[in-house]
């Protein structure tokens, strides 16, 4: 089960940290991502970690903004975002997938119930 918290409402140029924690089991072998659907629009994705905390993934559009690291605990994946703007705004989803992480939605089994995260220009 992942747990996302952490959205709200911030002015352009702000920052906010959503969280993902994961439960009922163990998740040292997954990679954790983050996925974004803005209203009326498809689901897209933000950033990804590997399993081991040695790779990432940015999309183009959140890159020199956005960093994706794990908690001490391996259970929790953090999503630090800087310099918001109000394209960013949407309903932020973190997912889980076994292995290699992937920039497809489709590809991660396990979902989070979403956050919202409102950018006011």
């Amino acid at each position: 089960q992942l747990q996302a918290s952490g959205g709200g409402l911030v002015q352009a140029g702000g920052s906010l940290r959503l969280s993902c924690a994961a439960s009922g089991g163990t998740f040292a072998w997954y990679s954790m991502a983050w996925f974004r659907q803005a209203p009326g629009k498809e689901r897209d994705f933000v950033s990804a970690l590997s399993w081991d905390g040695r790779r990432t993934r940015l999309a183009d559009s959140v890159k020199g903004r956005f960093t994706i690291s794990r908690g001490n605990a391996e259970n929790t994946v953090y999503l630090q975002m800087n310099s918001l703007k109000p394209e960013d705004t949407a309903v932020y989803y973190c997912a889980a997938r076994e292995g290699q992480y992937d920039t497809a939605g489709a590809r991660y089994p396990y979902w989070g119930q979403g956050t919202q995260v409102t950018v006011s220009s």
